[in-house]
């Protein structure tokens, strides 16, 4: 899951000076579950944008921000009219989604929200970064933990020297060691073997941008 937060709204404001006629679409999918982009938080900054004066031609949650064909059937074809209308269209949704909108709609498009990291859910407004989408995934080697997302240092071969009593010394030991954890996880399988097998320097090529997948 994508994981947003809020743009100060003062930040917004300043991207909005000069527009006036406003349309907003949020995001049915991971913003929602954020509350950075749902429903009620399209409505909420629906009246915000009405306080300053603007006007706002209408609002949209597609199911999927960042699906053209979502966009297309929520958006688009529904509201096209009102869409039309707008100086600029403010976007709460990740990156992504503000792109597609960008593309889909050939609209000005503001961001409302930052996109932090991919993530998991452990309850309600409680996410943890999991992933960094490096194209090159070794969990079957770490016992299901991820040592990019998750250590601070990036390492890919054990510990640094600076763990105490399984934290993380670059968050002030606020954080567990990742490779504390891949090392008891790992045990637990009985598979240390991985552990303490050597790897070599991690391919980025996977990771060069802009990337792309197309299946046919």
């Amino acid at each position: 899951m994508i994981i947003t937060e809020p743009k100060p709204e003062e930040e917004i404001k300043g991207y909005l000076e000069g527009f006036n006629k406003i349309f907003i679409i949020g995001c049915g999918s991971c913003a929602t579950k954020c509350e950075t982009g749902g429903e009620e938080q399209v409505k909420a900054m629906a009246e915000t944008l009405r306080s300053w004066g603007k006007e706002v031609t209408g609002w949209a949650v597609p199911e999927e921000c960042c699906d053209y064909r979502f966009l297309r059937r929520d958006v688009i074809r529904p509201h096209k009219e009102t869409l039309e209308a707008a100086d600029a269209v403010l976007v709460m949704a990740c990156g992504s989604g503000v792109q597609a909108v960008a593309e889909v709609t050939g609209k000005l498009v503001v961001p409302a929200l930052n996109t932090v990291f991919i993530g998991v859910t452990e309850r309600l407004r409680n996410f943890h970064e999991r992933c960094r989408a490096c194209g090159d995934c070794l969990l079957f080697y770490t016992g299901g933990i991820c040592p990019v997302a998750r250590c601070a240092k990036g390492l890919l071969n054990g510990p640094c020297g600076g763990q105490a009593n399984g934290k993380c010394e670059a968050t002030q030991w606020q954080t567990d060691c990742a490779w504390v954890l891949i090392y008891e996880r790992l045990k637990e399988q009985g598979r240390l073997d991985l552990f303490l097998k050597p790897r070599l320097p991690k391919d980025w090529s996977a990771w060069s941008k802009p990337r792309e997948r197309v299946w046919r």
